[in-house]
């Protein structure tokens, strides 16, 4: 298959420069960045306190420093929640508004000018690379469009910033453990006892996964239905596929019962990515937790 590359309008770029500018982030996020090459990639986020994630992104690390890509529209926020922790470290951080994101999926890495960082995307080879560099090389080389881009990322059942949102998801709902985005090795950081705890205890019962219908699914955000029991959200769609935020226990229950899944009416299917690696719930285990 050819290259597909696409901009990604929705996304923006933070510089970090300074000695100690991995340790620091190391210190914040749940991602492994503290040996990162430049030209090496690393997917995670900056949880709160209660480990919920507060923002997601993925830092790029260059030679004097890293790039932070993520949401346009929580750039401000970021830039002052790094800013508020940077204390006295001497670490500039700033915003590149010359710089702009895409991503190529396809058969081969994309041929990129120069002055365009690509890499290899983190969380599964399958979505392919993510290229920074100066806007007009960006806009020139963009012949698709996100929302191909989307339904690609939907059918893999990975979801975005987004559709993550901020302070709504834990990481394991989020599948940072699966992709990894989330290092349990690596020392302290922001919410690191709660993501710890549910690792050890095994208690992540909802988690994105891709789901399918025989017609187009509705609007994001509409609640997933096992008979009369809500058993999850729709957070992204594209088309007939998208991806939910499932209680894997109820889904699996409803399963066991014989009872279909279905958004506003709408009959769906829900699949295990191929690379998952949670293990199948048992309905014994159920809970209204």
């Amino acid at each position: 298959m050819a290259n597909t590359v696409a901009p990604l309008d929705d996304l923006a770029i933070i510089e970090l420069t300074g000695d100690g500018t991995l340790g620091f982030l190391q210190d914040l996020i749940t991602t492994d960045v503290v040996k990162l090459q430049p030209g090496g990639a690393a997917h995670g986020g900056l949880l709160t306190p209660q480990g919920k994630i507060l923002f997601d992104f993925f830092v790029v690390a260059i030679a004097d420093g890293v790039l932070v890509e993520c949401p346009a529209d929580a750039r401000a926020a970021l830039l002052q929640r790094l800013t508020m922790y940077k204390l006295r470290r001497a670490i500039d951080i700033a915003a590149r508004d010359d710089l702009a994101v895409a991503v190529a999926w396809g058969d081969e890495a994309p041929s990129v000018p120069q002055g365009v960082i690509s890499y290899h995307d983190p969380r599964l080879a399958e979505l392919g690379w993510r290229l920074i560099g100066p806007v007009a090389a960006i806009t020139e080389m963009a012949e698709g469009t996100a929302d191909a881009h989307a339904a690609h990322r939907h059918a893999l059942g990975i979801a975005d910033s987004v559709e993550i949102g901020s302070g709504e998801m834990f990481p394991h709902e989020a599948n940072y453990d699966q992709l990894g985005s989330v290092n349990f090795a690596k020392g302290c950081y922001v919410g690191q006892e709660v993501v710890s705890r549910m690792q050890h205890r095994g208690t992540a019962r909802s988690r994105i996964v891709p789901v399918s219908a025989a017609e187009a699914l509705p609007a994001r955000g509409s609640v997933v239905m096992a008979g009369e029991r809500k058993v999850g959200s729709l957070v992204g769609q594209s088309g007939r596929q998208g991806i939910a935020l499932v209680r894997l226990d109820r889904a699996a229950t409803a399963a066991a019962n014989g009872t279909g899944l279905s958004v506003d009416g709408v009959a769906i299917t829900m699949h295990k990515p191929h690379w998952a690696r949670w293990p199948e719930p048992q309905t014994a285990i159920e809970s209204d937790d």
